[in-house]
């Protein structure tokens, strides 16, 4: 719920991203921490960064409840560096779990029954808990957040507008929480029905102006509805200290290749509605309750169900959907040199299925909640892909 120092640009990677009409793009990632034994989340936030070491320290920090942590990447240009740079913290910060006695997940909420989690000592996380009582029980939630830049302000206000309609897809090929209280929820992101019941989270509105997003801000901190602009917790907003859109309703997603994809595509797709933007193109009118709908179906099904085209407000395969957001945004994935490693890192997704798909195969197969665990231990530090 705070946000790491992930985009804070080097001049000179600014300087390349201007010269070749290039975006940036950085990752954040919040993890669960649990027991090196069972599959309950602990307490170990501060025995984890007792070792965490400390040329790391500015790209890693707290969650709201001691039983999570977060990671930034620093941005990138090129897509291989992004991975890079996620695996490594990934591996990291599990080997400094793994010293404190706990295990690093990469999961949107705690699979198993275990003991209450309290909230991170910071005056910040007190005041929330005050104002907006027991809105997060458990371990915690744990997101994937994509930062892509853009010009200014103004023109990232219209990216949103148009961003609108396709982040359902994106909502369904994150999907990693099926599982709480060591059964299946029935959802394929049970975090994503547990986050909705903060006051400003949801699909972001339709807005005419960046003057009209600062003042709708300043109306839902009057409202009480928000403590500050941290606290706006819509799926697609700006960045209010660099200057970025930041795609946020996913769940943390179960390798950082799945992270990777999920970047690659929002930058493709940050760039093409870029274009269609300086066209002079309108953003396309949909309903604000048929955006909530294909979001709840889409924490539903995930990839493995149905989701709503928003041009022809059909429901259709997610996977036909996903698809076609691939072939929507491929000339800008091949402008920024991406298109080789998305297109391998699609077919792992298709072959392999989203985290909450994964999850219910391990189930499926006889396993138990402390076999997904352990195996979504090794898939967060980097272990083996499955066959």
């Amino acid at each position: 719920m705070d946000t790491a120092d992930s985009t804070t640009i080097d001049p000179e990677l600014a300087r390349r991203a201007e010269s070749n009409d290039l975006l940036t793009l950085g990752v954040e990632e919040e993890y669960l921490l649990v027991d090196a034994v069972e599959p309950r989340a602990v307490e170990s936030v501060e025995e984890v960064f007792d070792h965490i070491p400390a040329e790391m320290r500015e790209v890693v920090q707290h969650e709201l409840m001691r039983s999570q942590i977060e990671v930034a990447s620093p941005p990138q240009l090129e897509l291989a560096a992004l991975a890079e740079a996620l695996s490594g913290l990934r591996a990291t910060v599990a080997e400094a779990a793994e010293a404190a006695g706990a295990r690093l997940i990469a999961m949107g909420t705690g699979p198993a029954a275990g003991p209450q989690i309290r909230f991170v000592d910071k005056p910040r996380y007190h005041r929330m808990r005050e104002r907006f009582g027991d809105l997060s029980p458990g371990p915690g939630m744990c997101g994937t957040h994509v930062h892509v830049s853009v010009p200014d302000d103004e023109t990232g206000v219209q990216v949103l507008n148009h961003l609108r309609p396709w982040l359902p897809i994106f909502h369904a090929a994150t999907t990693n929480s099926p599982l709480a209280v060591g059964r299946d929820t029935g959802y394929a992101s049970w975090r994503s029905l547990l986050w909705e019941r903060w006051p400003t989270v949801g699909p972001t509105p339709y807005l005419r102006s960046f003057d009209e997003y600062q003042t709708l801000i300043a109306d839902l901190e009057a409202s009480g509805a928000m403590l500050d602009e941290g606290m706006l917790y819509w799926y697609a907003r700006l960045s209010a200290n660099y200057p970025t859109v930041e795609l946020r309703m996913g769940d943390v997603m179960p390798t950082a290749d799945d992270a990777v994809l999920m970047a690659a595509l929002a930058r493709a797709l940050v760039a093409t509605l870029l274009g269609e933007i300086g066209e002079g193109k309108p953003a396309p009118d949909v309903p604000h309750p048929l955006l909530m709908a294909a979001h709840w179906r889409a924490a539903h099904d995930g990839l493995e169900g149905v989701n709503i085209d928003m041009a022809t407000r059909e429901p259709r395969p997610a996977w036909r959907l996903m698809r076609q957001l691939f072939d929507y945004v491929r000339p800008e994935l091949e402008r920024h040199g991406d298109l080789e490693m998305a297109t391998t890192l699609m077919g792992r997704l298709r072959a392999h299925g989203t985290g909450a798909a994964r999850q219910r195969a391990i189930l499926a197969q006889g396993g138990s909640v402390s076999d997904v665990v352990d195996r979504f231990a090794q898939l967060t530090r980097g272990g083996p892909a499955e066959k």
